[in-house]
C-alpha cells in the first residue's frame, strides 16, 4: 500500500498501519465443535506462559495462545502505552480490530468454531481482552480478565445483550490500579450488558492459587 504524500518541498509520506500476524501456538481438541480457549499473556510474556493454567480448565477445548505483536524495552505486548498505567488507546484501538480480524482468519485456517471463543488474559492480556468486549461486544462466547485494567476512558460501548460471562479477578493490593477504577470497569461492563463474576483476591498484581480455582470453577459453571 503506498504513501500519502503531502505538498510540498519537504513532502512527508505516511505508511497507514497494516495488520500483521501474530506469533500464536494452537492446540486442537477432540471434541467436536468445541469452546476454544485464547490465551493472552502479560507484558513481558509469550506464547507458552500461560499453557500451565490452561491445564487446569481440563481438556475439551482447542488452545490458542498468541504473542503480542508490540515490544517495549524487549518484553511483548499488545499494544503500546504512554506510561505506566496509561495506554496508547490509538494504538489499543487498532491492536484490538488487528487481533481480531487474525482470529477470525485463523479459526478459518484451523477450523475452529469462531463464535465459541473464551478469552483467558493476564495483566496486558486481560486488558487488550476487555477492550474486544467493548469493541466487538458479540464477538467473544467468554472471557477471564486477571488483574484487569480498564482499556478505554471514552468509548461509546454497542450493548451486548447475551448477557455474556465475564470472571475478573483483581487484586486488593494491586498497586498498578486503583480500587476505585476498578470498580469503575466493573460497572462499565455490567451496564454493557456482561454478566460479571467480580473476585477482589487478598493479592498483589500476581496470581495466586484462589484465582485459578475461582476460574476454574466458574468455567466449569458456565461452559460445562
Amino acid at each position: 500500500m503506498g504513501g500519502v504524500a503531502y505538498p510540498g518541498r519537504n513532502s512527508i509520506n505516511i505508511i497507514p498501519m497494516e495488520f500483521q500476524p501474530l506469533k500464536y501456538i494452537y492446540i486442537p481438541s477432540d471434541t467436536p465443535d468445541a469452546y476454544t480457549l485464547l490465551l493472552l499473556h502479560g507484558t513481558g510474556g509469550n506464547e507458552n506462559d500461560l499453557l500451565p493454567i490452561a491445564g487446569n480448565f481440563g481438556d475439551d477445548f482447542n488452545i490458542l495462545s498468541l504473542r503480542g505483536n508490540i515490544t517495549e524495552h524487549g518484553m511483548p505486548r499488545f499494544f503500546k502505552r504512554l506510561g505506566m498505567g496509561v495506554f496508547d488507546e490509538q494504538d489499543l484501538s487498532f491492536r484490538t480490530d488487528e487481533m481480531v480480524s487474525f482470529i477470525k482468519e485463523t479459526a478459518e485456517e484451523k477450523g475452529f468454531n469462531s463464535n465459541k471463543i473464551i478469552a483467558l488474559g493476564y495483566s496486558n492480556g486481560a486488558n487488550i481482552a476487555g477492550a474486544a468486549l467493548l469493541k466487538y461486544p458479540g464477538f467473544l462466547a467468554g472471557a477471564l480478565l486477571f488483574r484487569p485494567m480498564q482499556p478505554f476512558k471514552e468509548l461509546v460501548v454497542s450493548a451486548n445483550g447475551r448477557q455474556t460471562p465475564v470472571f475478573f479477578s483483581s487484586g486488593k493490593f494491586d498497586a498498578t490500579v486503583q480500587p476505585k477504577d476498578t470498580q469503575n470497569y466493573v460497572k462499565l461492563l455490567q451496564a454493557s450488558g456482561y454478566n460479571v463474576a467480580f473476585q477482589d483476591m487478598e493479592a498483589g498484581h500476581n496470581l495466586i492459587k484462589e484465582d485459578i480455582e475461582l476460574a476454574v470453577s466458574w468455567y466449569a459453571e458456565n461452559f460445562r
